[in-house]
């Protein structure tokens, strides 16, 4: 986290970890810190995912997953934080935990079938790509 209370981006927006330096503003009284809800973890985890910090996105949706793990968004972002941040192995634990509740969840089944191809799964991931395309309409040739 950085020291400067005004960090921002180059585009003027702000920096994602001056949500974290700001909490203090909201402590419940003297000495007694405020203590982040589950919406707040995942509104700054958000805001890491956008900022490109995909590890410290992944680590606080952890959290947020296993407070919450019948959302399918908070986990959606998990999966796709790891696979960014070349964890392919637990975003495809995600993303079959995400299509085995939800089956017709198309992005999941794209971000699977292109994590699979990322581990060199070429055979496994046609299959979760072709569901993509049929669920955004496209079809593609296989090769």
């Amino acid at each position: 986290m950085s020291g400067n209370f005004n960090d921002t981006w180059a585009n003027g927006g702000v920096a994602p970890d001056r949500w974290a330096s700001a909490l203090h503003l909201f402590d419940n009284g003297v000495g007694v810190p405020h203590e982040e809800t589950t919406a707040e973890r995942w509104e700054r985890a958000q805001l890491l995912f956008e900022a490109r910090d995909y590890i410290g996105a992944a680590k606080l949706l952890a959290v947020v997953v296993e407070e919450v793990p019948e959302q399918t968004g908070p986990r959606l972002l998990l999966a796709r934080a790891y696979y960014h941040s070349a964890q392919l192995l637990r975003a495809e634990e995600q993303l079959r935990v995400i299509v085995e509740r939800d089956p017709v969840e198309h992005y999941a089944h794209l971000v699977l079938g292109r994590t699979l191809e990322r581990q060199g799964r070429h055979d496994e991931a046609k299959p979760w790509m072709r569901m993509a395309d049929a669920f955004s309409g496209e079809f593609r040739d296989d090769d």
